[in-house]
């Protein structure tokens, strides 16, 4: 009679045993930080995430609206997040990076201090917006997350974009 190994045991049991659940309850976040706020925006809205690019001015544009950048041939209109949010302005030595988004077939450029993690959040763990989060914020999230000891703001692409 022959005796299996332990090691052929412990890979016949893993084999054998089920994949862990997945949460189908969840939806998936790319996290980016602005003024050392964690907030996330759907990894489905995300075409690219760039470094550093150049940015060109547009003349009498909005605020929030730091400029153009040219994405392989493409124009891309450059979202400032610190500004769209009411935050100070980002340090003079501080490089931005891009977060590409796609709205109807345009690319638009949210600037942010830097890019994270995609990160599955599980909706039962979402949370509406506390009454005391600013009504700049309020407007442009559909709610938060709580990740550790960080509260992860969930932005709406949408709304971020709706400038005016």
């Amino acid at each position: 009679m022959q005796h299996a190994t332990p090691e052929a045991a412990a890979r016949a049991t893993r084999a054998a045993a089920p994949p862990p659940p997945v949460d189908e309850a969840a939806e998936t976040y790319l996290t980016l930080t602005v003024a050392d706020q964690l907030c996330g925006v759907p990894v489905l809205s995300v075409r690219d995430v760039l470094g550093y690019h150049a940015i060109t001015r547009i003349p009498l544009a909005p605020p929030e609206v730091a400029g153009s950048l040219n994405l392989r041939g493409r124009i891309v209109t450059a979202i400032d997040l610190r500004r769209r949010l009411g935050l100070p302005p980002r340090p003079a030595d501080a490089k931005a990076m891009s977060v590409v988004v796609d709205r109807d077939g345009e690319l638009y450029s949210l600037l942010a201090d830097a890019v994270g993690d995609v990160l599955p959040l599980p909706l039962a763990q979402r949370s509406a917006n506390p009454p005391t989060l600013d009504p700049l914020w309020r407007e442009v999230s559909t709610g938060v997350h709580r990740l550790g000891e960080r509260l992860v703001i969930l932005l709406d692409v949408e709304r971020i974009l709706a400038i005016g």
